[in-house]
């Protein structure tokens, strides 16, 4: 019971924050400006013609938590994506579950540079993670935020852990 709770817990939080990444049955876990983690099970949704995670749900991934985080860690200023750059690794099928952590490498007065690192759990070994992507992410950070979007915010406040 304690996990239905926490996952449907989970999924409005994602549905709330980034409504892509809900589309594709992310979950945002983990929300602060130092942090930001998730989990997707890969589906028939999320993967290209050869039945593995398509590449661009990985930068999408990569994108979003690094976003969120770097909102928050401007003091929730606009930020903007300048740059990313990713790396894929090796596969993941449908049923495999990819964790997904952001941390920020670089927090400046006007950018920010975020390492998203995803991995797949290994079932063959006891608790093991495979990497399967490492992303950078450039932000323009402290960026005017106009009065209709003054608000943006307020959801990540909501489930941050500061």
């Amino acid at each position: 019971m304690g996990d239905a709770m926490a996952l449907s817990s989970s999924n409005s939080k994602t549905a709330e924050l980034d409504a892509p990444l809900h589309a594709l049955g992310f979950e945002i876990e983990e929300v602060s400006p130092s942090r930001m983690t998730g989990r997707l099970v890969v589906t028939p949704v999320c993967v290209q013609p050869f039945k593995v995670l398509h590449g661009g749900v990985s930068a999408l991934i990569a994108e979003g938590l690094a976003s969120m985080g770097a909102h928050m860690a401007s003091g929730y200023s606009r930020v903007a994506g300048m740059q990313l750059s990713i790396s894929h690794f090796r596969s993941a099928a449908v049923g495999d579950t990819i964790l997904a952590r952001a941390v920020p490498v670089h927090i400046g007065r006007s950018t920010q540079v975020w390492e998203v690192k995803l991995w797949k759990m290994d079932t063959s070994t006891q608790g093991g993670e495979l990497q399967v992507a490492e992303a950078r992410v450039s932000l323009l950070c402290n960026l005017p935020v106009s009065d209709e979007m003054k608000n943006v915010g307020e959801s990540l406040r909501k489930y941050s852990k500061l």
